[in-house]
């Protein structure tokens, strides 16, 4: 069950990934740190943000953000300057790409990325669009 996370955690994920993130899904997680969505007719589970606020807070967020964001970037295939928000259980990832020209901005677009072959294609002009 998603539970609200402090803004302090998104910035550290943030500062970590090199990136910012587009300010719908910022403040979806602040609500809702996890939890599960449809896109691309699949069923997803958000990533959510790490926070070590308590023991139960830190068991629940293990498989962050960055965590999941730092093994996806292993694949040789995966786009660069992407970062994973959620999963659908088979290896596919949802991903936010960098904004043309501005790669530590994150666009608002979400794609869906393919662990078979490595491609994305968009599944949403906007995170707001999943919610």
């Amino acid at each position: 069950m998603p539970f609200p996370v402090d803004a302090k955690f998104i910035d550290e994920a943030e500062r970590k990934l090199g990136v910012t993130f587009p300010s719908m899904f910022r403040g979806r997680v602040m609500k809702d740190n996890g939890g599960d969505i449809e896109a691309g007719d699949d069923d997803w589970q958000l990533f959510p943000f790490f926070d070590n606020s308590d023991r139960k807070r830190i068991a629940r967020t293990a498989n962050d953000v960055v965590r999941e964001t730092t093994k996806a970037r292993e694949w040789p295939a995966f786009p660069p300057g992407a970062v994973a928000i959620a999963s659908n259980g088979t290896g596919d990832l949802l991903v936010f790409l960098p904004k043309d020209g501005a790669p530590s901005e994150l666009a608002p677009e979400v794609h869906r990325w393919s662990h078979e072959d490595g491609t994305t294609e968009p599944v949403a002009d906007s995170f707001a669009d999943l919610v």
